[in-house]
């Protein structure tokens, strides 16, 4: 048991025979700063108080961070390995599935080559695991086919940074400075039930006289109080802004000593926003004229500005250009780079930032170097110790790796920390590979609806069962401290891992003995890359309570506000998007009239697969409903709580009617926490975005159908 941290003055949260293990969240981005109550008797995990000192968050929890602690000790844990015999899973020692594996494994690739094996990872997990994932897929396996669940939720707010800044961190400022700023600019984001903890930042800052602009097909309760809410049709946004980029420029609202010094393209900008009138963009995105105007003088007239957007921004087929047309908006108002003012992305995922960072994704190596970089290629060898011509080429992404399947190109996968067979899109297609694979291995630590279709299931350990590092919404790498010892006979993923490459015959690159040398190793891996945590140890971590990356060597203070001096491109400037508004992968026709949209609820987290065990969650939202205004109720005869038939060109479902006001018309809301028959996923589009490869859940074509029994 590692040794755990709690600072003075809060002995009084716990009972007497309890300790308390400072650590954070293991649900969304926001990794609120939490104490772990232990049993000192039993080890047991019994409880959770907040930590008020935690500068991000400070004390506030949500309905899932207070309740995270009950699936530490949950009756549906799996605890031993389980193994496919006749169509049922049976108990089996480590030996007996890990030679399973091997044979398996190895027979596929003597059969079919090392690129018939695949891996799909996953950002509910450390850094320290999300590294070696890629390494285990690379140097283990051999594979070129590794991709993860973040494809499915920050890749296109990585692609648009990328594209205007030059470097993916999905918050330029710190989180805590937001109290100061004057206007907020929110889109395709319903933060305060997705990430209900970062609202206290926007009160302070509307005591403070702050404004807000929320743009969003819904009226969610973070519009409820906007100053203008933006009510855009599902997939208008990259028009949306550029008629703001319009209005701002022909108001004189551009900070022109910033853009000339610090930014290319801008009268390439001009020219390209210039038939996106108020007029036009109304026409296209259905907000009133007036509303656009009055959001753009608000907005341009504030002196610290902050964008912010998530996924309904971001899980379209032109999330990339919708980004980075937001990203444009605050570079020509000369807000990046600033106090109080920037860019930011709510990080969906745990670990989103830093899973992404350091080797997960199809193309990329440690330090979010490319794999095309031939130089990136070496160097990550040299570290690794593996000759650079037997590093893989890129593969492809999380839901093309499934067209692999059906191709047969791709015969066995390992899936670890990640559902797909719920977070994926055209979930037909997801399942129809998953049965079609000679051999699926499944790390999870609930039997979620991905495992049910695996050969061999491998118990992994809870987020309280592992040291490690996650990196925050803001780009503060954190420290999530162990707080008890595995159940049964659960492992870390690092050691699972360790031993499958052992198995391989790889495991002298995988010779670890906890998770910090893997940290260590990992250092040295992002060394000189643009996410460079060289300068980040465990001990700086604990001192000052996280530091922000880039940070290149241990003296380096870290950067809380990036981009002060320069941009993330070649010649120091960021670039303005211009790009043109294109229509939706699939739009209603006469045959699905209406817009399909998806998301998520404040009781519940991505697949469900955690949050759907806990029986206060469940409670608060036991089952998906179809959430529709009023007059499309009516127009279908349908009352709150009748039973629906939801169709789209893939599938269809049936669910509850939730009717409400807070909906455009022509659209119907419904999350995604489900598997199975009620799972809506089955429905939603699989169009991609065409660089960041994210599919477009936001937006599909929808019938709806009155059920008469």
């Amino acid at each position: 048991m590692s040794q755990y941290f709690v600072k003075e003055g809060i002995k009084n949260l716990h009972k007497p025979g309890e300790r308390l293990v400072t650590t954070h969240c293991c649900y969304c981005g926001m990794q609120c700063g939490m104490h772990i109550r232990v049993n000192e008797k039993t080890g047991k995990v019994v409880g959770v108080e907040p930590r008020y000192d935690w500068p991000v968050t400070n004390g506030k929890m949500c309905p899932k961070g207070v309740t995270a602690y009950q699936t530490v000790e949950h009756d549906d844990r799996i605890l031993t390995p389980l193994i496919k015999k006749n169509g049922k899973f049976i108990k089996a020692s480590w030996e007996e599935a890990l030679d399973v594996i091997e044979e398996n494994f190895k027979k596929i690739q003597r059969e079919s080559g090392n690129d018939a094996l695949s891996v799909f990872g996953g950002v509910s997990m450390t850094n320290e695991k999300c590294y070696l994932v890629g390494k285990y897929a690379r140097v283990a396996l051999r594979t070129r086919f590794i991709d993860y669940n973040g494809r499915f939720c920050m890749s296109s707010a990585a692609g648009g940074f990328q594209r205007t800044l030059g470097i993916d961190r999905g918050s330029t400022l710190p989180w805590p400075e937001l109290e100061h700023t004057d206007c907020f600019f929110i889109a395709g984001s319903n933060t305060a039930e997705c990430h209900p903890t970062s609202i206290q930042w926007l009160w302070k800052a509307k005591d403070k006289g702050a404004k807000l602009i929320v743009a969003d097909p819904r009226e969610t309760a973070t519009a409820r109080v906007a100053d203008v809410h933006l009510d855009l049709k599902p997939g208008t946004d990259s028009a949306l802004a550029n008629g703001m980029l319009h209005i701002l420029i022909k108001e004189g609202y551009v900070d022109e000593e910033y853009v000339t010094k610090r930014c290319n393209n801008f009268e390439d900008l001009k020219k390209n926003v210039e038939k996106f009138t108020p007029e036009l963009t109304s026409k296209i995105t259905g907000v009133a004229i007036n509303k656009l105007i009055k959001a753009a003088h608000i907005y341009g007239m504030s002196p610290r500005s902050v964008v912010m957007f998530a996924r309904g921004v971001e899980q379209q087929s032109k999330g990339v250009d919708n980004v980075a047309l937001y990203t444009t908006m605050a570079l020509i108002r000369g807000q990046i780079g600033k106090f109080a003012s920037g860019v930011a992305t709510f990080t969906g995922q745990g670990n989103g930032q830093g899973g992404r960072e350091h080797g997960q994704k199809a193309d990329l190596l440690p330090g979010y170097r490319k794999l095309t970089d031939r130089k990136a290629v070496e160097y990550v060898s040299s570290v690794w110790g593996i000759d650079p011509n037997e590093m893989p080429k890129p593969g492809v992404s999380a839901y093309e790796m499934f067209d692999e399947i059906e191709k047969g190109n791709i015969r066995g996968m390992h899936v670890i920390c990640s559902n797909p067979a719920v977070s994926a899109p055209n979930l037909e297609h997801i399942w129809n590979g998953l049965r079609k694979l000679d051999f699926l291995v499944v790390s999870d630590f609930f039997l979620s609806e991905t495992a049910q279709f695996a050969d061999v299931v491998l118990p992994t350990t809870t987020w309280a069962e592992d040291e490690g590092t996650t990196t925050n919404l803001e780009g503060r790498v954190i420290h999530i401290r162990k707080v008890r010892d595995p159940l049964g006979q659960s492992k870390p993923d690092w050691e699972i891992l360790s031993l499958i490459a052992k198995r391989m015959g790889r495991g002298q690159f995988f010779s670890y003995n906890n998770p910090k040398e893997i940290f260590e190793e990992l250092r040295i891996a992002s060394k000189g890359g643009k996410a460079d945590y060289y300068g980040i140890t465990w001990e700086r971590i604990d001192k000052e309570d996280g530091v922000f990356w880039p940070c290149p060597s241990e003296d380096h203070p870290g950067t809380p506000t990036m981009f002060r001096e320069r941009f993330g491109h070649p010649d120091g400037k960021a670039n303005l998007a211009c790009v043109d508004w294109q229509e939706p992968g699939e739009t209603p026709t006469e045959e699905f009239p209406l817009f399909l949209t998806t998301g998520r609820v404040v009781f519940h987290y991505l697949s469900g697969n955690q949050t759907r065990r806990v029986s206060f969650l469940m409670e608060q939202c036991p089952e998906p409903f179809a959430e529709m205004h009023p007059a499309l109720a009516c127009q279908y005869q349908l009352q709150d709580g009748d039973m629906v038939r939801l169709s789209t060109p893939r599938s269809e479902m049936i669910v509850k009617t939730r009717i409400t006001k807070a909906i455009r018309k022509d659209t119907v809301f419904v999350p995604y926490h489900w598997g199975e028959e009620l799972a809506v996923n089955q429905l939603t589009s699989d169009h991609l975005d065409p660089y960041s490869r994210m599919p477009e859940f936001k937006i599909c074509s929808l019938k709806m159908e009155k059920m008469n029994d």
